[in-house]
């Protein structure tokens, strides 16, 4: 019976906002499985109230290696103490004690690839450390389903291909992808657009996501507002620099949104942003979960002309790609987002509605949870 098979999912991002956790948990629990799910306590976060277990662990350090091997050595610590059926590890920062715990406790083990880890743009210029992350990768992967029962599951088909090739296994590709018809309780923020139309960017402010590109060229943009929604590394930074440029009443930094605000936001977006830079395999073989939610909101896209975002924009005609193998200077930058918004206006709001419900159609949960329920029933059903 499924209700006796207990799954401890483990995590390291903020339990509040990482929807694809949220998800996959509670495709899980309503499947039947008994699910525990365990993460890191953010300060500002409130533990999620969830009709699943959540528990949240206060850790001494934030960031750098201190941070990581207390992670998992609490995760490990935690699980040898409890039982499970199932250790789900989400990302590569929590391989190493799901890994552990399934080979001494002789249970299965999930491995949910979020971003190919390894090619992160925070590590791309830091071989060293890449090298560590990538060696744990060579390491526990190629034992998945020889030492120790289990799967791998990701989020993209390009980076499952990348894991075929190089450790011959048969991945699963779970896309972060909204559900459909996801329900907009959230309260709307507090956004004065001052009659203009906005350009929405939602996700991590860090390294790569063109957060500053956007910025430079809102100074060619009177008639739009840009509203930036997510933190990260480079929050802090960018919401100086932004405040420090004359254009500043033109752009709008609002923190972190719990998903609910956020989906309640989304729809009043004229353009959604999509821009990455080539910084790393991780960036050029992602399907951002942002484009499934503008997909949602019935919100054209502006994206990086990379495959997985071709595969989407160009299958769907949803928006507009764009080159980012040079960097554009402010001014190629605002004039390729004004000429998005002309195509948008050109098209009308019955072909705009028509291409959004096909592409709905596909970018959503319930197709992709099939993957992950057939992903687990297979690794119980080989027990």
């Amino acid at each position: 019976m499924k209700a006796k098979h207990h799954i401890v999912m483990v995590v390291s991002n903020d339990l509040v906002t990482d929807r694809r956790v949220a998800r996959s948990c509670a495709s899980l629990h309503e499947a039947g499985y008994r699910v525990t799910l365990v993460g890191r306590r953010f300060d500002s976060a409130v533990p999620p109230c969830r009709p699943y277990r959540v528990l949240c662990l206060r850790l001494l350090f934030r960031r750098g290696a201190c941070y990581y091997g207390e992670l998992n050595i609490r995760l490990l610590w935690w699980m040898l103490w409890h039982r499970a059926d199932l250790y789900y590890a989400n990302d590569t920062d929590t391989l190493a004690a799901c890994y552990c715990a399934a080979r001494l406790r002789r249970k299965a083990i999930l491995f949910d690839a979020h971003e190919l880890f390894p090619e992160v743009p925070e590590l791309v210029h830091r071989p060293r450390v890449r090298w560590v992350w990538q060696r744990l990768e060579d390491y526990v992967l190629p034992r998945i389903g020889s030492r120790v029962q289990g799967a791998v599951v990701t989020v993209s088909q390009s980076i499952a291909e990348h894991y075929r090739q190089r450790y011959g296994l048969d991945v699963g590709v779970v896309r972060n992808v909204p559900e459909r018809c996801a329900a907009d309780s959230g309260t709307m923020p507090a956004v004065n657009l001052h009659g203009r139309r906005m350009l929405l960017y939602q996700g991590a402010v860090n390294v790569g996501r063109c957060v500053d590109w956007y910025i430079d060229a809102m100074e060619h943009l009177d008639d739009c507002q840009l509203v930036v929604a997510g933190v990260g590394d480079l929050y802090d930074n960018l919401l100086h620099y932004a405040a420090s440029v004359p254009w500043h009443e033109r752009i709008t930094f609002l923190g972190r949104l719990d998903p609910a605000s956020l989906r309640a936001l989304t729809p009043r977006a004229a353009l959604g942003l999509v821009l990455m830079e080539n910084l790393g395999l991780n960036y050029y073989y992602s399907l951002p979960n942002r484009i499934g939610d503008f997909v949602a909101a019935d919100v054209p896209v502006v994206a990086s002309d990379f495959p997985e975002l071709r595969r989407v924009v160009s299958a769907y005609g949803i928006g507009m790609l764009v080159d980012v193998s040079r960097p554009p200077d402010s001014r190629q930058l605002a004039a390729q987002l004004r000429a998005a918004l002309r195509w948008r206006d050109s098209l009308g709001p019955d072909e705009l509605r028509r291409r959004f419900d096909a592409a709905s159609a596909d970018l959503s949960w319930e197709n992709d949870k099939k993957n992950l329920l057939e992903s687990v029933d297979t690794i119980f059903q080989s027990n």
